[in-house]
C-alpha cells in the first residue's frame, strides 16, 4: 500500500465555478496541501487563514489535485472525504461521495502522468435542501438542514466550539497494486472462554494462491473456503491470557496474520475478552462485567484535540489517551458531535487498557430515518465503522447517538408516534453483525419513563452541574450509568492562561468568549462553577473576585474538581448502584476555562488532578452520611491482594493534626468495604461537622492509604470554609532516579492545596493536599518543547499564588 500523502496542491473557486478538472486547470493561487488534511490546515500554512479568527469555508469549493506516482492496475482508496465530493483521474470522472464518514473505494488502470483530482463541493448551498419536516428544532446547532448531511457537527455549535469549517480528505487516501495480497471484508470476533482464548476469522481474500493459513499466538489452522467466496477459520488459542481494562488487569495482545503464496498478511492484534451487560436486579440498570468481574467505568468524552488538522495518527492519540489513563480513567466515549476516531485510536486504546464507548455520528437532529437512501447511507457508513475495529478489545459499547430521544421527549412528542428504526433496527443490525461482542445501546440517555430519567438504564447526568443541584443529589437520583455528566467551566493551569489566552482577568470579554454556555440561555458554566465555589467553600465568588481575584481562580481552579470527586465517590462507594460515570468533556479544544479536564495544549488542569484522587485501582473514598459521620470507603479492583496502611486525620489551624488514626489494613482482590469513622476514631469526633456543638475545631479530614512509604491513595473532605494557604513554610529537596526526577515535599502545617509552579518540569501529580510531617513524593519529567534539559527548578505555591518554598 502507498500513501498519497504529500505533493498536493488546492486552490479555492466560488461554489460552483468550475466543472471539471478542465475548467479547474488554469485556476490561479495554488497553494500547498497535504492528505490527510483539510482545508484551513493547508490555508493556514500558507498564512491565508487563521484559527484564532476563523473564517467561513463552506460557501466556496475547494479543488486538490497530484501527480499520481504509481501506475497500472491499482486500488484507489479514500477514506475520508468532507463533505460532498467528486473524483477525477485526468479529466476522467471516477466517483462521487456525499458523506464525510464512509470512505470511497475503485479499481483503476493509472497511465503514466496522471493526476488525481478532487473537487469538494461548498457544503452552505446543500444545506438548505429538502427533506421531511423536522418534528422539532434543536438550538444548540445553527444549520437545521445539517440533519440531512452526513458531516460533522463540530464547527456548528456556537457556544461551545469553534466555527472550524471541516472540509477536505480529513482521512487517508492510498494505492494498492491490485495483485498483491488483499484482505476484504474482515471479520475477527473473539472470546474468552475461563480458560482460552476463541478466535473466529472470516474474511474476502484477493491476490492469494494456494492454501491460505491464519495464525495467532501459538495456533494456526487452513482457512476453508465458502461458496460465497469468503475463507473461514476457528481457533483456540490455549495460550492466551485475558485482556482487562488498565484498572483490573493487564492488556496481553495477539498478531494474527494470514499467509498464501509465500505472502504474509498482517490483519492486526486481537485481545481476547469476554464483555457482559448488567442490568441488574430490577432489569433496568446498565453496568459491564468483563471477564465475569464487575467494571465501575470512569473517564470522560472524547472530542478530537485538534478541530483544524483532525488528526489520527498515533502522535495525536496517545498523549491525551495516556493522560486519562494515568488520571485512573479506565472509558473514554466517542461522541456523537464529534467525528469517529482511526483504528490507531482503537490500537492505542487497547495497549492502554482504556474502554471506549462509541457513539455512531447522530446528536440532537429528527434525522430523516424513513428514507430509504439515507438509512442505506448510515448502513454503509457504520459498517466501515466497525470494520476499523476488528478484534479491537477496547471496542466496548456501541451507541447509535447522542441526544435525539431526549430532545424528542424534551419537546413533549407523543413516544407512540416516534420513529427509532435508525437506531434501533439499522444501527443496532450493523452492530450486531460486525461486532456481536460489544455492549449495544440505541441512544444516549435512554431508559425508563423519561429517556433521561437517571436510574433508568443511561442517563446524562447534570444534576450537579449544569442544573445546580447539591452534591446529595448524585446518590439521591440513583444514577445507573452516566454516559455524560459534571461539565464544569475548568480553569487551566497559571502558566496555560500565561501563555495562551491574553485576557488580563476573568469576565474579561475574551476570557468570558472561550467560557462555554448552552446557545440562547441567559448563564454560562463559569456561572455553574461559582455556584460550587459558595456551596463548597463557603465564599461569595462575585466579592472574591473583586477582592482576591488570584485566590479566586485558585479556588476555581480546584473547586470543580472537588464537586466532580464528591460524585464519583458516591458512585463508587460500597452499596452504589452505579455502573459508571463520563465526565464531559476529556479535551478542550482552545486555551480558556472549557469543559476538558485537559486543556487544548495537552495540560491537565487543577480539576483533573483533584478528580484522580478518587479514581485509582486501589482507593480511599469519604462520604458524608449526615449524623452518622464520615464513611470510609477500601476497595481494591486490581487482580491481587493489597496491604497497607490506612490514615485518618483531622487538620485546623494548629501545626498537628486533631485526629490522627492508623491501622493497618489488607483488601482481598475485587473487593470494596466500609467503615464508620466513629469507629475509626474510636470515641466522638465530629468529622463532618455534623452536630455542630460549637465551633468546628478542624477544616478538613484527609484519608489515605500508603505502602511501606509509597502512597497509594489520597481522600480529603473538606468543611465548609474558605481555604487559604496555611502558616509556614514547604521544604523540598529534588533529585534524580533511574526514570527522571523526583521531587520530595515536606510542610509544616496543612497546606489544603500545593502547586507545582516549573516551566521545564511537567509533575506527576499537583493541587494536591500536604499534610504536615509526612514527606510527599513528586515525579518530575521534562516537558515537551521546553527550553533546556538540567535540573528541575520551579516553585511551590499554596492557594492564592503564596509562595511556599523553592528548588532547583
Amino acid at each position: 500500500m502507498e500513501r498519497l500523502e504529500e505533493g498536493w496542491q488546492m486552490a479555492a473557486t466560488p461554489a460552483g465555478a468550475c466543472a471539471t478538472p478542465a475548467d479547474a486547470r488554469a485556476l490561479p493561487d495554488w497553494v500547498e496541501a497535504r492528505a490527510p488534511g483539510t482545508v484551513a490546515q493547508a490555508l493556514e500554512a500558507a498564512g491565508l487563514w487563521r484559527r484564532d479568527q476563523p473564517t467561513p469555508l463552506h460557501d466556496q469549493d475547494f479543488w486538490w489535485r497530484l501527480p499520481l506516482p504509481s501506475t497500472g492496475p491499482q486500488r484507489l482508496r479514500l477514506e475520508g472525504l468532507a463533505t460532498f465530493a467528486e473524483v477525477w483521474i485526468d479529466v476522467a470522472p471516477l466517483l462521487v461521495s456525499s458523506s464525510m464518514f464512509a470512505p470511497a473505494e475503485a479499481e483503476v488502470q493509472i497511465a503514466p502522468g496522471a493526476e488525481l483530482w478532487i473537487c469538494f463541493r461548498a457544503l452552505t448551498p446543500k444545506l438548505s435542501g429538502k427533506g421531511p419536516r423536522a418534528r422539532w428544532r434543536p438550538r444548540m446547532i445553527e444549520h437545521q438542514g445539517l440533519r440531512l448531511v452526513r458531516t460533522t457537527l463540530l464547527g456548528h455549535m456556537p457556544g461551545w466550539c469553534p466555527s472550524v469549517d471541516i472540509v477536505g480528505p480529513w482521512r487517508p487516501i492510498s494505492l494498492t497494486a491490485t495483485e498483491a495480497l488483499h484482505s476484504s471484508d474482515l471479520r475477527l470476533q473473539t472470546d474468552w472462554t475461563g480458560a482460552s482464548g476463541r478466535l473466529l476469522a472470516d474474511l474476502r481474500l484477493s491476490g492469494a494462491l494456494g492454501e491460505v493459513v491464519l495464525a495467532c499466538g501459538d495456533a494456526e489452522a487452513a482457512m476453508t473456503p465458502t461458496p460465497d467466496g469468503r475463507l473461514k477459520v476457528e481457533l483456540e488459542v490455549s495460550s492466551a491470557e485475558p485482556w482487562w481494562p488498565h484498572t483490573h488487569g493487564p492488556q496481553p495482545l495477539y498478531p494474527v496474520t494470514v499467509r498464501a503464496g509465500g505472502q504474509t498478511l498482517e490483519l492486526g492484534r486481537v485481545g481476547f475478552r469476554r464483555l457482559e451487560v448488567d442490568r441488574g436486579l430490577d432489569g433496568e440498570g446498565f453496568a459491564l462485567r468483563l471477564n465475569g468481574e464487575a467494571v465501575f467505568c470512569r473517564g470522560a468524552a472524547w472530542i478530537t484535540p485538534d478541530l483544524v488538522a483532525l488528526s489520527s495518527g498515533r502522535e495525536a492519540y496517545e498523549p491525551t489517551l495516556r493522560t486519562a489513563r494515568d488520571a485512573g480513567f479506565n472509558m473514554v466515549r466517542v461522541s456523537g458531535v464529534g467525528v469517529y476516531e482511526s483504528a490507531d485510536f482503537f490500537r492505542v486504546c487497547d495497549e492502554l487498557g482504556l474502554l471506549v464507548w462509541q457513539d455512531f455520528m447522530f446528536a440532537n437532529f429528527d434525522y430523516p430515518a424513513a428514507d430509504p437512501a439515507f438509512r442505506e447511507l448510515v448502513r454503509a457508513e457504520a459498517a466501515a465503522v466497525l470494520a476499523g475495529t476488528q478484534g479491537s478489545p477496547s471496542l466496548a459499547v456501541l451507541c447509535g447517538g447522542s441526544e435525539v430521544m431526549q430532545q424528542a421527549a424534551m419537546m413533549g412528542l407523543d413516544p407512540a408516534a416516534l420513529d427509532w428504526s435508525l437506531f434501533e433496527t439499522v444501527l443496532a443490525d450493523v452492530a450486531r453483525d460486525l461486532r456481536p461482542d460489544a455492549a449495544f445501546v440505541p441512544n444516549t440517555p435512554c431508559g425508563g419513563a423519561m429517556p433521561f430519567q437517571a436510574d433508568k438504564g443511561v442517563t446524562h447526568y447534570y444534576g450537579v452541574g449544569a442544573y445546580e443541584r447539591p452534591l446529595e443529589d448524585a446518590r439521591r437520583t440513583g444514577v445507573r450509568f452516566a454516559a455524560e455528566c459534571l461539565a464544569f467551566a475548568n480553569v487551566p493551569q497559571p502558566q496555560t492562561l500565561a501563555r495562551g489566552l491574553n485576557a488580563p482577568a476573568v469576565h474579561d470579554p475574551r476570557w468570558k468568549a472561550r467560557v462555554p454556555r448552552d446557545r440562547g440561555a441567559s448563564w454560562d458554566f463559569e456561572d455553574v462553577r461559582d455556584h460550587y465555589l459558595q456551596r463548597l467553600f463557603g465564599a461569595d465568588p462575585y466579592r472574591l473576585r473583586r477582592e482576591d481575584p488570584d485566590l479566586y481562580l485558585d479556588l476555581s481552579r480546584v473547586v470543580s474538581g472537588e464537586a466532580m470527586a464528591a460524585v464519583f465517590s458516591e458512585w463508587r462507594r460500597a452499596g452504589s448502584g452505579c455502573g459508571g460515570g463520563l465526565v464531559w468533556t476529556l479535551r478542550d479544544l482552545e486555551i480558556g476555562a472549557g469543559w476538558g479536564l485537559i486543556d487544548a495544549d495537552g495540560e491537565s488542569k487543577p480539576a483533573l488532578h483533584v478528580l484522580r484522587r478518587v479514581l485509582q485501582p486501589v482507593q480511599v473514598l469519604l462520604t458524608d452520611e449526615g449524623v452518622n459521620g464520615l464513611a470510609v470507603h477500601l476497595m481494591n479492583e486490581t487482580g491481587a491482594a493489597w496491604s497497607g496502611e490506612l490514615r485518618l486525620a483531622a487538620f485546623g489551624d494548629e501545626p498537628g493534626a486533631l485526629i490522627d488514626v492508623r491501622r493497618e489494613v489488607m483488601l482481598a482482590p475485587r473487593s470494596a468495604t466500609t467503615l464508620s469513622g466513629f469507629e475509626l476514631v474510636g470515641r466522638f469526633f465530629d468529622l463532618n461537622y455534623a452536630y455542630r456543638f460549637g465551633p468546628r475545631a478542624h477544616q478538613m479530614v484527609l484519608a489515605e492509604l500508603r505502602h511501606g512509604e509509597e502512597l497509594e491513595s489520597q481522600a480529603l473532605h473538606v468543611l465548609p470554609g474558605t481555604p487559604r494557604a496555611g502558616a509556614g513554610a514547604v521544604e523540598t529537596r529534588v533529585e534524580p532516579d533511574g526514570q527522571g526526577w523526583r521531587l520530595t515535599l515536606r510542610a509544616e502545617r496543612l497546606q489544603p492545596y500545593v502547586h507545582v509552579a516549573d516551566a521545564a518540569f511537567a509533575p506527576q501529580d499537583d493541587w494536591f493536599p500536604l499534610a504536615p510531617g509526612e514527606p510527599r513524593t513528586v515525579r518530575l519529567s521534562g516537558r515537551q518543547g521546553a527550553a533546556g534539559s538540567g535540573e528541575p527548578q520551579g516553585e511551590i505555591l499554596g492557594l492564592g499564588g503564596r509562595v511556599l518554598g523553592a528548588y532547583g
